[in-house]
């Protein structure tokens, strides 16, 4: 279905929903290519309670990373991107623990590096030709991130650490490359997709399975050799780059965290993915804390407080996160 979407006085209209196109044509291969394109939640992530008009054309218009209202926001969170499609559930637990904050919630999903890229410009950032101001209240990333980040004053204490995560090889449904597992990502033949270490934390994480795997020959393979020749692409935004080039052709394989495959094939996107030992792997452990001089104190302690609830938790565990022991 074409996924063009107006709303306007409560009445919905989706350009091209009555009518199915005809099978193989431009129309119906239209369709099929913009269903590869994020938001991939159906635009349930808002959360605004008015949204107004309803304006999503993939690839052309489209902000999947930021979510909700920018209309006076009671909480601001500025998420990693590794577990984007478990905040929508996390957003509306949140709501009906604290319903003061029903609807009232604006939210980034952006890469760690980027969302304090954003927070040293003062909250604003760029998208396209859109430029807004949102200061976080609240910044959630990788426990060992957000503690520096607390040392050196960007974040204040105490770092509340709610769920874990491991990696894993995402490939292309039926994994046509026989990818059998990170040795197999040093072939000079197969194309990559990694996230890039200048901003995603994750890359790190990967350089060191990397290591355990083949040794330092097969990192430098990875992120060295292979970037130089072309046949790995570095992504600016893994947890959308990643998935995307593999369904269209692009890349071969690219190391992800285990959630974003398991969402990718609970959306039925051709989408599998290889399952990495636990002495090759690396765990990661996911946190949140409070940004200096953050604008609504008392809503983010009330998000740190619930972060680590059964509801909380609820959301998180159908893509396979572990529970942190309280």
């Amino acid at each position: 279905m074409n996924r063009l979407v107006l709303a306007a006085g409560g009445l919905l209209l989706s350009i091209g929903a009555a009518l199915a196109a005809p099978p193989g044509s431009p129309a119906a291969k239209l369709e099929a290519a913009e269903a590869l394109y994020p938001p991939w939640q159906g635009g349930s992530n808002s959360g605004a309670t008015a949204p107004g008009l309803v304006f999503t054309v993939p690839p052309a218009d489209s902000m999947a990373d930021f979510h909700g209202s920018l209309d006076r926001p009671h909480l601001v969170l500025y998420a990693s991107g590794n577990y984007f499609f478990a905040m929508r559930d996390l957003v509306r637990a949140f709501g009906k623990a604290y319903p003061a904050y029903r609807g009232r919630v604006f939210y980034e999903t952006l890469p760690p590096g980027l969302l304090m890229k954003q927070i040293a410009a003062g909250g604003t950032v760029t998208s396209g030709n859109l430029t807004f101001t949102v200061k976080p209240d609240v910044m959630m990333a990788e426990q060992r991130a957000s503690e520096g980040w607390v040392k050196d004053g960007r974040l204040t204490a105490p770092v509340v650490s709610f769920a874990t995560n491991e990696l894993t090889i995402m490939v292309p449904a039926g994994n046509p490359a026989h990818i059998g597992g990170l040795a197999d990502l040093g072939r000079p033949d197969l194309a990559l997709a990694m996230p890039n270490p200048a901003f995603e934390g994750v890359a790190r994480q990967i350089r060191a399975s990397l290591v355990k795997a083949g040794g330092e020959a097969l990192a430098v393979s990875v992120y060295e050799t292979k970037v130089s020749d072309g046949t790995t692409i570095l992504t600016r935004i893994h947890h959308r780059q990643t998935p995307l080039f593999l369904m269209q052709g692009l890349v071969q394989a690219g190391v992800t965290w285990t959630s974003e495959a398991i969402f990718q094939e609970q959306q039925g996107h051709p989408i599998a993915h290889v399952a990495i030992p636990a002495d090759q792997n690396t765990t990661a452990i996911y946190s949140a804390a409070m940004v200096r001089g953050a604008p609504h104190a008392e809503a983010a302690k009330a998000w740190l407080t619930f972060i680590r609830s059964d509801a909380a938790f609820a959301a998180l565990a159908p893509f396979g996160f572990k529970r942190v022991a309280q």
